[in-house]
Protein backbone atom coordinates (compact mmCIF):
# COMPACT_ATOMS: atom_id res chain seq x y z
CA UNK A 1 0.00 0.00 0.00
CA UNK A 2 1.20 3.50 -0.76
CA UNK A 3 2.23 5.61 2.20
CA UNK A 4 -1.15 7.42 2.16
CA UNK A 5 -4.24 6.62 0.13
CA UNK A 6 -7.00 9.18 -0.21
CA UNK A 7 -10.48 8.25 -1.36
CA UNK A 8 -13.26 10.71 -2.16
CA UNK A 9 -16.88 9.57 -1.80
CA UNK A 10 -19.44 11.84 -3.49
CA UNK A 11 -23.16 11.94 -4.26
CA UNK A 12 -26.48 13.40 -3.13
CA UNK A 13 -27.32 13.68 0.56
CA UNK A 14 -29.33 10.60 1.53
CA UNK A 15 -27.37 8.18 -0.69
CA UNK A 16 -25.17 7.02 2.17
CA UNK A 17 -22.05 8.76 0.88
CA UNK A 18 -20.90 9.86 4.32
CA UNK A 19 -21.76 6.41 5.71
CA UNK A 20 -19.51 4.77 3.10
CA UNK A 21 -16.67 7.00 4.23
CA UNK A 22 -17.35 6.23 7.88
CA UNK A 23 -17.53 2.49 7.13
CA UNK A 24 -14.15 2.60 5.38
CA UNK A 25 -12.70 4.70 8.20
CA UNK A 26 -13.84 2.27 10.91
CA UNK A 27 -12.77 -0.80 8.93
CA UNK A 28 -9.30 0.68 8.31
CA UNK A 29 -8.96 1.76 11.93
CA UNK A 30 -10.01 -1.71 13.07
CA UNK A 31 -7.26 -3.24 10.94
CA UNK A 32 -4.61 -1.04 12.58
CA UNK A 33 -4.26 1.77 10.05
CA UNK A 34 -4.17 5.52 10.65
CA UNK A 35 -7.26 7.22 9.22
CA UNK A 36 -9.02 10.53 8.82
CA UNK A 37 -12.57 11.29 7.66
CA UNK A 38 -13.43 14.79 6.43
CA UNK A 39 -17.12 15.30 5.52
CA UNK A 40 -18.57 18.09 3.39
CA UNK A 41 -22.31 18.76 3.19
CA UNK A 42 -24.39 20.83 0.83
CA UNK A 43 -26.78 23.33 2.40
CA UNK A 44 -29.84 21.16 1.77
CA UNK A 45 -28.54 17.91 3.35
CA UNK A 46 -30.88 15.16 2.00
CA UNK A 47 -30.98 15.74 -1.73
CA UNK A 48 -28.16 18.28 -1.61
CA UNK A 49 -24.56 17.46 -2.33
CA UNK A 50 -22.47 15.43 0.07
CA UNK A 51 -18.93 14.17 -0.07
CA UNK A 52 -16.21 13.05 2.24
CA UNK A 53 -12.52 12.40 1.95
CA UNK A 54 -11.00 9.39 3.70
CA UNK A 55 -7.25 9.14 4.14
CA UNK A 56 -5.72 5.80 5.11
CA UNK A 57 -2.07 5.34 5.97
CA UNK A 58 0.31 2.92 7.62
CA UNK A 59 1.96 5.83 9.46
CA UNK A 60 0.82 9.17 10.81
CA UNK A 61 -1.20 11.16 8.27
CA UNK A 62 0.54 14.30 7.06
CA UNK A 63 -2.65 16.08 5.91
CA UNK A 64 -6.27 14.89 5.77
CA UNK A 65 -7.01 17.18 2.81
CA UNK A 66 -6.21 17.05 -0.89
CA UNK A 67 -7.39 18.69 -4.08
CA UNK A 68 -6.55 15.58 -6.09
CA UNK A 69 -7.42 12.20 -4.56
CA UNK A 70 -6.13 9.02 -6.17
CA UNK A 71 -9.60 7.45 -6.00
CA UNK A 72 -13.19 8.66 -6.19
CA UNK A 73 -16.39 6.73 -5.54
CA UNK A 74 -19.14 8.53 -7.44
CA UNK A 75 -22.85 7.97 -6.74
CA UNK A 76 -24.42 10.47 -9.21
CA UNK A 77 -23.83 12.52 -12.36
CA UNK A 78 -23.28 15.94 -10.72
CA UNK A 79 -20.53 14.40 -8.57
CA UNK A 80 -18.85 12.88 -11.63
CA UNK A 81 -18.99 16.26 -13.38
CA UNK A 82 -17.51 18.01 -10.35
CA UNK A 83 -14.85 15.55 -9.20
CA UNK A 84 -13.63 13.71 -12.33
CA UNK A 85 -11.21 16.55 -13.21
CA UNK A 86 -9.73 16.43 -9.70
CA UNK A 87 -8.75 12.75 -9.57
CA UNK A 88 -5.00 12.21 -9.98
CA UNK A 89 -3.77 10.98 -13.37
CA UNK A 90 -3.84 7.17 -13.46
CA UNK A 91 -6.29 7.25 -10.55
CA UNK A 92 -9.45 5.19 -10.16
CA UNK A 93 -13.10 6.23 -10.37
CA UNK A 94 -15.82 3.86 -9.21
CA UNK A 95 -19.15 4.89 -10.75
CA UNK A 96 -22.76 4.06 -9.84
CA UNK A 97 -23.91 3.39 -13.40
CA UNK A 98 -27.55 3.27 -12.24
CA UNK A 99 -27.53 7.05 -11.81
CA UNK A 100 -24.60 8.27 -13.89
CA UNK A 101 -25.62 8.57 -17.53
CA UNK A 102 -22.18 9.18 -19.02
CA UNK A 103 -18.78 7.58 -18.97
CA UNK A 104 -15.85 9.53 -17.50
CA UNK A 105 -14.28 11.52 -20.32
CA UNK A 106 -10.65 11.21 -19.20
CA UNK A 107 -8.63 8.37 -20.71
CA UNK A 108 -6.01 8.36 -17.94
CA UNK A 109 -8.34 6.86 -15.31
CA UNK A 110 -9.15 3.33 -14.28
CA UNK A 111 -12.98 3.30 -14.42
CA UNK A 112 -15.07 0.72 -12.60
CA UNK A 113 -18.82 0.81 -13.13
CA UNK A 114 -21.59 -1.03 -11.38
CA UNK A 115 -25.37 -0.51 -11.26
CA UNK A 116 -25.68 -0.35 -7.47
CA UNK A 117 -29.22 1.03 -7.35
CA UNK A 118 -30.45 -1.69 -9.70
CA UNK A 119 -28.68 -4.39 -7.66
CA UNK A 120 -30.10 -3.00 -4.40
CA UNK A 121 -33.62 -3.01 -5.83
CA UNK A 122 -33.17 -6.59 -7.05
CA UNK A 123 -32.20 -7.54 -3.49
CA UNK A 124 -35.38 -5.88 -2.20
CA UNK A 125 -33.34 -3.36 -0.21
CA UNK A 126 -33.10 -0.11 -2.21
CA UNK A 127 -31.38 1.74 0.66
CA UNK A 128 -28.40 -0.63 0.52
CA UNK A 129 -26.83 0.71 -2.69
CA UNK A 130 -24.00 2.33 -0.75
CA UNK A 131 -23.09 -0.95 0.99
CA UNK A 132 -23.03 -2.81 -2.33
CA UNK A 133 -20.67 -0.16 -3.66
CA UNK A 134 -18.31 -0.21 -0.67
CA UNK A 135 -18.19 -4.04 -0.78
CA UNK A 136 -17.26 -4.02 -4.46
CA UNK A 137 -14.79 -1.20 -3.91
CA UNK A 138 -12.96 -3.02 -1.11
CA UNK A 139 -12.90 -6.30 -3.04
CA UNK A 140 -11.35 -4.60 -6.07
CA UNK A 141 -8.91 -2.22 -4.39
CA UNK A 142 -7.84 -4.07 -1.25
CA UNK A 143 -7.59 -0.71 0.57
CA UNK A 144 -8.93 -2.68 3.55
CA UNK A 145 -9.15 -6.46 3.49
CA UNK A 146 -12.77 -7.63 3.00
CA UNK A 147 -12.44 -10.15 5.84
CA UNK A 148 -11.17 -7.42 8.18
CA UNK A 149 -14.16 -5.26 7.26
CA UNK A 150 -16.51 -8.17 7.98
CA UNK A 151 -14.84 -8.74 11.36
CA UNK A 152 -15.69 -5.16 12.37
CA UNK A 153 -19.21 -5.06 10.91
CA UNK A 154 -20.96 -5.24 14.29
CA UNK A 155 -18.69 -2.50 15.67
CA UNK A 156 -19.31 -0.27 12.67
CA UNK A 157 -23.09 -0.68 13.00
CA UNK A 158 -23.14 -0.70 16.81
CA UNK A 159 -26.54 0.24 18.19
CA UNK A 160 -28.44 -0.72 15.03
CA UNK A 161 -31.08 -3.44 14.93
CA UNK A 162 -29.82 -6.92 14.06
CA UNK A 163 -31.95 -6.90 10.88
CA UNK A 164 -30.28 -3.65 9.74
CA UNK A 165 -26.84 -5.13 10.35
CA UNK A 166 -27.73 -8.31 8.44
CA UNK A 167 -29.26 -6.39 5.51
CA UNK A 168 -26.14 -4.22 5.25
CA UNK A 169 -23.86 -7.25 5.49
CA UNK A 170 -25.85 -9.01 2.75
CA UNK A 171 -25.55 -5.93 0.51
CA UNK A 172 -21.82 -5.61 1.26
CA UNK A 173 -21.27 -9.26 0.29
CA UNK A 174 -23.34 -8.77 -2.88
CA UNK A 175 -20.92 -5.99 -3.83
CA UNK A 176 -17.92 -8.23 -3.09
CA UNK A 177 -19.45 -10.93 -5.30
CA UNK A 178 -20.15 -8.44 -8.11
CA UNK A 179 -16.54 -7.26 -8.09
CA UNK A 180 -15.20 -10.84 -8.17
CA UNK A 181 -17.43 -11.76 -11.11
CA UNK A 182 -17.34 -8.57 -13.17
CA UNK A 183 -14.12 -6.66 -12.52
Amino acid sequence: MAKERQVLFAGFGGQGVLSMGQFLTHAAMGSGKHVSWVPSYGAEMRGGTANCLVTIAEDEISSPLTDSPAMAVIMNRPSLDKFEPKVKPNGTIVVNSSLVDRKPSRDDLNVLELPVNKLAEEMGNPKSANMILIGAYLQKTGVVNVEDALDYFEDIFKGKKESVIENNKEAFLAGVKYAKENW
